[in-house]
């Protein structure tokens, strides 16, 4: 009996296993991801004026605080190109243990952040610069766990581990408010305001470690370990994306539905929705709860048909339905005939058939070398630009008297994947990988 088989003796295979450590290595990191970036914009409204000082009613302190919010956005592109380098260059396990670390440290460092009557101004600016590592964290995680899972799933399971690894940034999303509810019931409003939200991140920090232990035992990438075998030398950034401008065009264009169909139908709907007076915008936004678990429901299922039809298929299929039904789905729900919470499980069913696949389909669009960096600074410059900009976009759209015009806009968006079911095909990497899929 060999040594590895002993240590394996009453246990499924090594290989099996080894798929665990990977899959919840990736699932893990997405659920902190998810869950430190929700936190602080459900807390943000008893926080905004222990660290960002007072306004009128208090809503100087709590813009501020979602200033902090946005900028965190801003960071992630530069995140994803610093953190994508050396995910390419030293492993895809560092590049995983480094931006969770991070993330855990950002979080704890909100935590301590003495309030603004201690020490002024410095509160409102710690803060922010806490959250601005953390977005170049965030920006330097997402695509290493793309190139992670992409690497890492078995052939047949491909897209499943897809859906369940981005499948975590729905249950980080669902942890958050469910942390919020917590210390809501044991705390109260007072309590939260002062100083209780600390408590938030200082389970978003724990929740990180917990990731950080979970991460250092999984194992590093085949894929990446014999790539950088045989690459010598790693092209500039610029000259990735030339040489793979029809990679680059793919995750571009599926970012931009994804991103934009992800934070209308699960952020900003209850809002449209009660603008219409179709439903208050409190009993819209409790059963998102609801949305969310039937989003995660529909990614696992997209994932296993892709692995059972084929991806392209598929894709093209669920992006089709997405394009043709968003516009009718909303006038429906703008003229009452159809009631809210049908609306929302459509809307959120739909997009989740982008998320699902996203992880592995974007990143078999990069070759092994580059794969990190490429499809990173890609994509979270699309999440910045389209995703961070969605809610101030509708908003200004509804003061502006021009709130009809979202859901154009949403269609719009929408077409981004689909025409990226299309050019995939004219990714020479993509089509030869999908193929063994």
């Amino acid at each position: 009996m060999t040594k590895e088989t002993a240590l394996t003796a009453g246990r499924p295979t090594t290989a099996i296993d080894s798929r665990r450590r990977e899959l919840a290595a990736a699932t893990v990191g997405s659920v902190v991801e998810s869950f430190d970036w929700n936190v602080y914009a459900v807390l943000a409204p008893y926080f905004a004026a222990d660290l960002f000082g007072h306004g009128k009613g208090g809503v100087s302190g709590l813009l501020a605080a979602y200033v902090g919010f946005a900028v965190g956005f801003g960071a992630r592109p530069v995140g994803s190109y610093l953190v994508g380098r050396l995910s390419d260059r030293r492993g895809r396990r560092f590049g995983l243990l480094l931006s969770m670390s991070v993330i855990a440290a950002g979080g704890l460092a909100i935590a301590l952040v003495p309030p603004q009557h201690e020490i002024g101004a410095w509160a409102a600016v710690l803060a922010v610069l806490a959250r601005v590592v953390q977005g170049l964290a965030f920006g330097g995680e997402t695509p290493t766990v793309a190139a992670y899972v992409t690497e890492t799933a078995p052939a047949g399971r491909r897209y499943l581990f897809s859906s369940v690894s981005y499948g975590g940034i729905i249950i980080g999303s669902l942890l958050s408010y469910g942390v919020l509810a917590v210390l809501a019931a044991g705390l109260g409003k007072s309590g939260l305001s002062h100083g209780g939200w600390r408590w938030g991140f200082v389970a978003a920090a724990l929740l990180g470690l917990a990731a950080v232990w979970v991460r250092r035992i999984a194992p590093e990438s085949a894929d990446f370990q014999h790539a950088r075998a045989v690459t010598r030398q790693r092209p500039a950034f610029l000259a990735v994306l030339r040489e793979h401008r029809w990679a680059a065009l793919t995750v571009f264009l599926n970012g931009i539905g994804g991103t934009v169909g992800y934070y209308f139908a699960l952020v900003y709907l209850p809002v449209y929705a009660s603008a219409y007076g179709v439903v208050d915008k409190e009993s819209a936004s409790s059963f998102m709860t609801v949305v969310l678990a039937v989003v995660l429901v529909t990614m696992l299922l997209t994932g296993a048909a892709a692995d059972r039809f084929g991806l392209l298929p598929v894709m093209r299929v669920a992006f089709g339905a997405t394009v043709l039904l968003t516009l009718p789905l909303l006038a429906a729900l703008r003229h009452g005939w159809l009631p809210f919470q049908l609306v929302a499980v459509a809307l959120g069913m739909l997009v989740a058939t982008v998320l699902g696949t996203l992880n592995v389909f974007i990143g078999l669009l990069f070759p092994t070398a580059v794969r990190a960096l490429g499809l990173g600074v890609v994509n979270t410059t699309t999440i910045a630009v389209f995703g961070g900009t969605f809610p101030l976009l509708a908003q200004w759209l509804d003061d502006t008297g021009r709130l009809g015009l979202v859901p154009y806009y949403v269609t719009l968006c929408s077409l981004g994947p689909l025409v990226a079911a299309f050019t995939a095909t004219r990714v020479p990497h993509f089509t030869e990988r999908a193929a063994t899929a």
